[in-house]
């Protein structure tokens, strides 16, 4: 605020000027959401439109999930494109392509809802609203697939305004403020802490750390952390890295470092690739730190196996549908083809970790059968969990294979377990 002081002797300045600003903006009545955001759109000044997107975002939190959705069909049929004006400008582009035309083509090509969210992004606290807007948003897409236009946009937004760039990597210890432990807690996705002595063990022993990428605008929410053991073998099971009993390893022993669990902490930002700049971070960190790591690998769910296996013919299930009754070489051969044979339409591997660590450039390394026991895990995986491993010099050819080609990189061991 030392700014503001400069300009005037006290906050009442601001206050003053707002007051009047806003008697000026709404003195005829409180305008409701879809009056305000024309408002906005014909507002051609900063400050009001301030004012105006601090008025459309306190609007926005108080609506119910059935204003919320007429407010989102607003955006959709209200602030999208013009077809024919686009196809009209195109053609002139086509034509005669000088800077005129292109600039006029180009602002007529983006919808206009998406210069209401940059205006609205003006306030303080704007990013964190519309990243909970997004939240929203995707929970009517299923039913509303009409809304899927407005989606894009806030994606195409959000991969700008949380680039690389931006973004801050910091480590999380069993000191950093109780505000981001309690978040660490709350966001964990992949392995439940269920009390804080749990989570001083997963963070205050030395073969074991925490990182988290941050945003300048969102300084006290992470973004995504992961969760990583020191260790001197490749782990097969999650009970090796959270057993309470044991012996922590010195860190001049340790040469792996597993990354057991990454969770991505506001679903408003799903899409936005952070996983990659995170994971590449991390490893350099460490490998300047623990010269004496020779790997760097997962310890990863596969949460789609079990209902992959649901639908297979002849799957000896027990009568619950939740264990499988046929042999551990016969669960492995099931896995290898889930992970190298099982597609989405696009082509892409089913399993939906499998997309995560391949895109980043990892290669499957190893399947792992009662990995993890839990009741989570047994729903999802039958307790099936994969090592991925993060090969620092391959991991960018790898990612390009994967992303040309949509090829699982994967060990000889694995093709062996396919069937003949």
């Amino acid at each position: 605020m030392s700014f503001w002081n400069d300009l005037w002797p006290g906050h009442r300045g601001i206050d003053w000027y707002s007051s009047k600003l806003k008697k000026r903006l709404f003195d005829a009545g409180k305008p409701d959401l879809a009056e305000l955001c024309r408002m906005m759109m014909d507002s051609d000044g900063d400050f009001s439109s301030l004012i105006i997107a601090e008025q459309i975002l306190a609007s926005y939190a108080k609506l119910g999930q059935e204003g919320k959705l007429e407010f989102f069909k607003m955006l959709a049929e209200d602030y999208d494109l013009d077809p024919e004006v686009v196809i009209a400008l195109a053609s002139d582009y086509a034509k005669n392509p000088d800077i005129h035309t292109f600039k006029a083509l180009t602002e007529a090509a983006e919808p206009n809802r998406q210069e209401l969210f940059r205006r609205c992004n003006l306030t303080s606290d704007g990013t964190r609203h519309l990243v909970r807007m997004r939240e929203d948003l995707l929970g009517f897409l299923d039913a509303h697939p009409q809304l899927e236009s407005l989606d894009i946009d806030f994606h195409h937004l959000f991969t700008s305004w949380f680039n690389r760039g931006f973004l801050v990597l910091q480590p999380v210890n069993w000191t950093s403020p109780a505000h981001i432990l309690e978040k660490i807690i709350a966001y964990e996705a992949v392995h439940e802490i269920k009390s804080w002595d749990e989570l001083r063990r997963r963070l205050d022993p030395v073969d074991r750390y925490c990182y988290a990428l941050f945003h300048p605008v969102m300084e006290d929410e992470p973004l995504v952390f992961v969760e990583v053991a020191l260790t001197s073998e490749m782990p097969g099971q999650i009970h090796e890295i959270l057993d309470q009993d044991r012996t922590p390893l010195l860190p001049k022993q340790a040469t792996h470092a597993v990354f057991y669990s990454i969770s991505n902490c506001h679903r408003g930002l799903s899409g936005v690739s952070f996983g990659n700049f995170l994971i590449k971070q991390v490893a350099s960190s460490l490998k300047s730190s623990f010269p004496s790591l020779q790997s760097f690998a997962t310890l990863s769910p596969a949460p789609g196996f079990r209902a992959w296996m649901a639908k297979q013919p002849d799957i000896p299930y027990s009568e619950s549908g939740q264990s499988y009754n046929g042999s551990q070489k016969d669960l492995l051969e099931q896995a290898a083809r889930y992970f190298l044979e099982a597609k989405l339409p696009n082509g892409k591997p089913l399993d939906s970790v499998a997309r995560f660590h391949l895109r980043n450039g990892a290669r499957l390394e190893r399947l792992n059968v009662a990995a993890d026991c839990s009741p989570k895990a047994m729903e999802q995986s039958l307790g099936l969990m994969a090592n991925y491993v993060y090969d620092l010099g391959k991991v960018e050819e790898n990612h390009e294979d994967y992303m040309k080609n949509h090829r699982v990189i994967c060990s000889a061991q694995i093709r062996k377990l396919l069937p003949s």
